[in-house]
């Protein structure tokens, strides 16, 4: 591990926005603040919004910033990532903000039922092959359940046509309540709102080499019995900024 990751590591180790729990603690103690975020870390009863794989963070910050009367949460497992919007939370004082650095399967370890008002998905990976890992798949739809208050919202921020097709088709087949739809967000005749404009840096690489980013979303209910929709989709022609050079630019 080089040098720089682990002045990050050590660094956030003193971030009191910043919570580290070992699977083997959480599992033997569990976490002390499981119901009581509002009380116990922000303190206050404001709606709480989670960003999973939040990466650098710049939802979190940029949300937490625009809505000062809700809570925001980054949560991703990569901690040398998420050590950028943590810095910008302490260094600017922002009060609404914290990181979780956890796998999201164990999100029902960190938050009780109905704890959570909405989630943003920011540019996950679409999983092409294993359904089983799409974040916006019927098997996390089921674990944000745990979390998530009846008809919270689900947004999807992405840059992958197939994850968004895919996720169309997961929402209209499980007759979800869509809030907003758009396959091309910044050209869209509507207009993009100041929420939708915080900009990820890796959006910003994908916008420059000519890809449409796509937005969706929905409420998420608690009643609704959830299946995979039967419809085959074209995969990705390309690859990720971070992976190689964009192949396809006038397709995607």
């Amino acid at each position: 591990m080089g040098k720089n990751k682990l002045r990050k590591f050590s660094e956030m180790e003193s971030m009191e926005c910043v919570f580290q729990y070992p699977f083997g603690i959480l599992r033997e103690k569990g976490f002390p603040m499981k119901g009581s975020w509002g009380r116990d870390y922000f303190g206050n009863d404001n709606p709480i919004v989670l960003e999973l794989g939040c990466g650098k963070g710049e939802y979190t910050v940029g949300l937490a910033e625009r809505f000062p009367d809700k809570n925001f949460i980054g949560i991703d497992i990569k901690g040398a990532r998420m050590w950028t919007g943590a810095r910008q939370v302490r260094d600017r004082g922002i009060k609404n903000a914290a990181f979780l650095r956890t796998s999201i399967e164990l999100l029902p370890h960190f938050f009780s039922p109905d704890e959570v008002d909405e989630i943003w998905i920011t540019f996950p990976d679409p999983q092409m092959k294993k359904v089983t890992k799409r974040l916006t798949g019927t098997r996390f739809m089921d674990l944000y359940r745990q979390v998530i208050r009846d008809n919270g919202i689900i947004h999807l921020k992405s840059d992958s046509p197939f994850l968004y097709t895919y996720t169309q088709y997961m929402v209209e087949h499980n007759g979800f309540k869509k809030v907003t739809d758009t396959s091309d967000l910044y050209h869209d005749p509507q207009g993009v709102s100041d929420i939708l404009n915080i900009r990820t840096f890796y959006e910003q690489q994908w916008l420059d080499r000519g890809l449409t980013i796509k937005y969706i979303s929905w409420h998420l209910d608690h009643a609704t019995t959830l299946s995979e929709p039967d419809v085959e989709i074209e995969p990705d022609t390309y690859r990720s900024f971070s992976r190689g050079e964009l192949q396809c630019p006038d397709k995607c």
